[in-house]
């Protein structure tokens, strides 16, 4: 499987690179956190580490490190707009349950 990101979430992220004026592209990945037991991270990487994995979606590379890919491998990041909010979405085919606040997740 792999990690891949919507054309809409694409372009979202080459906007903020080119705004920073550097990075090699998007770190993905969870930490403990929340009721559920994970949160996601998201983070822009200017030096990827030795053992990210990488993956290509839309000219962007995503760098995704080895523990985080056990809970996340087959995740499709969107960006959407609803109403005034805007963000990420994280379609994860591996998540089981979701706390109420949609803050963390387990699988």
């Amino acid at each position: 499987m792999a990690i891949t990101l919507t054309e809409g979430a694409a372009t979202h992220v080459k906007k903020f690179l080119a705004k920073r004026g550097k990075g090699a592209g998007l770190r993905f990945g969870v930490r403990t956190s929340g009721c559920s037991g994970l949160a996601y991270k998201l983070e822009f990487v200017d030096l990827p580490g030795e053992d990210d994995l990488r993956f290509e979606s839309h000219g962007v590379t995503v760098f995704v490190d080895p523990k985080s890919l056990e809970y996340i491998d087959g995740t499709e990041l969107d960006f959407v707009r609803e109403g005034l909010n805007e963000g990420f979405k994280f379609n994860n085919p591996r998540v089981k349950d979701q706390c109420g606040c949609g803050e963390s997740f387990n699988v």
